[in-house]
């Protein structure tokens, strides 16, 4: 393997541990959130008032990098009908228009977010009180852009291994 390979194959192996230690860090963090937030209220009458705006944006951060995760690894939700009455070949040429579909949805979902992000920033919108919005929704054009390339690569990764079309990889 030649050295260019290793270093994007070290790229790739951190950029998935920077994925599951991201979603580690938001899932314990939702857990504790929510843990105190039920303990506040319940017996001291009490809320953090920025914990259930909190909450709502780690869903969202949660989502996408699952998403991310998902995508990493083409483990993500798919319907295989077709596949069982088609030829091997064709069932690599589907797999590839499905993956380029994904890809072109994914590529528009992040197209349209990082305009609504523009737009947030464009008028100063704020989150958590004084936070800057568009800090908080830059994991939807960054989150769809990644899965747009993931999908992207994958369609490439099917076209020439047919013989990881049957299953998922």
């Amino acid at each position: 393997m030649s050295g260019r390979f290793v270093v994007l194959k070290k790229l790739e192996k951190t950029g998935a541990l920077a994925e599951d230690a991201l979603l580690l860090v938001i899932l314990i963090s939702m857990i504790l959130l929510a843990g105190t937030q039920i303990f506040l209220r319940n017996f001291l009458d009490y809320s953090l008032f920025w914990g259930d705006e909190m909450l709502r944006l780690m869903v969202l951060w949660l989502t996408l990098a699952g998403g991310l995760a998902a995508s990493r690894m083409d483990k993500h939700i798919s319907i295989q009908v077709l596949d069982r009455f088609l030829p091997e070949r064709l069932q690599m040429v589907t797999r590839v228009l499905i993956d380029l579909f994904t890809a072109a949805v994914c590529g528009l979902l992040s197209w349209h977010s990082a305009r609504f992000v523009l737009g947030s920033y464009e008028f100063g919108d704020t989150l958590l009180r004084n936070t800057p919005a568009w800090l908080l929704q830059i994991i939807l054009p960054l989150g769809f852009g990644l899965m747009a390339y993931r999908h992207l690569v994958l369609a490439i990764r099917h076209s020439f291994n047919p013989t990881g079309v049957g299953g998922k990889q």
